[in-house]
């Protein structure tokens, strides 16, 4: 037993100092928002890291402020020959949670560009009590020049990231490869809830796989339509538009509030696609009958109001531009993490069932 619980703490060790720096290392650092920062949805905020700017647009809860000032969705693109990459952060709001790990809500994602495809090369977080240190995310590279894609935090507010490389090496900001400008507006999973890391969400999956640029307003548990939260919307300029709108609100909500908000929506962005999606099935709902009540009600609820208004003959010329689709968040019953979010595999999933539909919907805009 003393043998097990000693290898076990060698390998807790062994972990930790993966994490530290390098010794030896000199490093010089970058403010990420000097490089280039993709993903935002407004350019106007005072802190670059936020999403939105809070004393701007008015209404929202104390939780959705908080929200609507993560970096979700954002990052970093730049290319170094540094053989450390390494990050310095400080933390305005800081989210905890059981449901997601640290890695995702506080730590960043690091993607490296390899034979044309971004690929996957590290990702780290700092324990909160160390949550200024420099936090090295690779180290032993092999000194060549490398294109890199940073997603920074979920779900906690940064104010200051700085990108850190040993001195003497180079680092710029890499020119946008995605094309277009996508919005994603939706509920925790559309936030990236339950993740193991930044880049999983299945908002930034499909922009990796499609090359479209994603900007992502996911707001947890908020996402329902609200007037505010269209006041933001109308003012972002975008080529399409993708709605994960019925996941947080019940049956009777949905059927007060959809037209109002297409209808702002349809004057904000006239010719521009709309893309509403029905909510995932939650795997809650497998054996308790209020769940799977509450759950189908309000899929029904969205189902009935764009087949008997949106898409009703009467109405068709008027919302010509918006779409309803359906994504699938699972094969088997075993993509949940805690009955409602799916984990990685099902936002793959996710990400991977409205790729045909959506580029489908694009291509009669000419966004390709």
């Amino acid at each position: 037993m003393k043998r097990i619980i000693s290898v076990f703490a060698a390998a807790l060790f062994c972990l930790a100092a993966s994490a530290q720096t390098p010794k030896d290392v000199k490093f010089r650092f970058t403010e990420a928002s000097e490089l280039n920062l993709i993903g935002k949805i407004m350019d106007n905020t005072p802190n670059p890291y936020h999403r939105v700017d809070t004393v701007l647009y008015k209404g929202f809860t104390t939780g959705e402020n908080r929200q609507v000032r993560c970096p979700t969705g954002l990052a970093v693109l730049f290319k170094t020959n540094s053989t450390v990459i390494s990050v310095k952060t400080e933390w305005g709001w800081e989210y905890s949670s059981v449901a997601t790990m640290p890695i995702a809500y506080r730590g960043y994602d690091l993607y490296i560009k390899r034979d044309g495809e971004w690929v996957w090369a590290a990702a780290q977080a700092t324990k909160p009590e160390k949550g200024r240190d420099n936090l090295v995310l690779i180290k032993d590279m092999d000194g060549s020049e490398h294109e890199c894609l940073l997603y920074m935090p979920n779900y906690s507010e940064v104010n200051s990231c700085r990108i850190g490389i040993e001195e003497g090496a180079s680092i710029e900001p890499l020119e946008n490869p995605f094309r277009h400008r996508i919005v994603f507006h939706g509920s925790s999973y559309t936030h990236g809830v339950s993740t193991s890391r930044p880049g999983m969400s299945y908002p930034m999956q499909f922009m990796r796989h499609t090359g479209l640029q994603v900007l992502s307003l996911g707001v947890s548990g908020n996402c329902k339509m609200q007037p505010y939260f269209a006041a933001v919307l109308e003012d972002v300029e975008a080529d399409a538009y993708v709605f994960d709108s019925f996941s947080n609100p019940d049956a009777k909500m949905i059927e007060e509030r959809l037209i109002p908000f297409i209808d702002r929506m349809v004057a904000a962005h006239p010719g521009k696609p709309l893309i509403f999606q029905q909510t995932i099935y939650r795997e809650s709902r497998n054996f308790s009958l209020s769940i799977d009540k509450r759950e189908q009600d309000k899929m029904d609820m969205a189902e009935k109001i764009f087949r008997e208004i949106v898409f009703s003959k009467e109405n068709r010329e008027k919302y010509k531009d918006v779409y309803f689709i359906t994504p699938n968040a699972s094969c088997n019953h075993e993509s949940s993490v805690d009955g409602t979010h799916p984990d990685n595999y099902g936002y793959y999933l996710w990400a991977r069932s409205i790729e045909k539909p959506v580029l489908k919907i694009l291509r009669k805009y000419g966004i390709r």
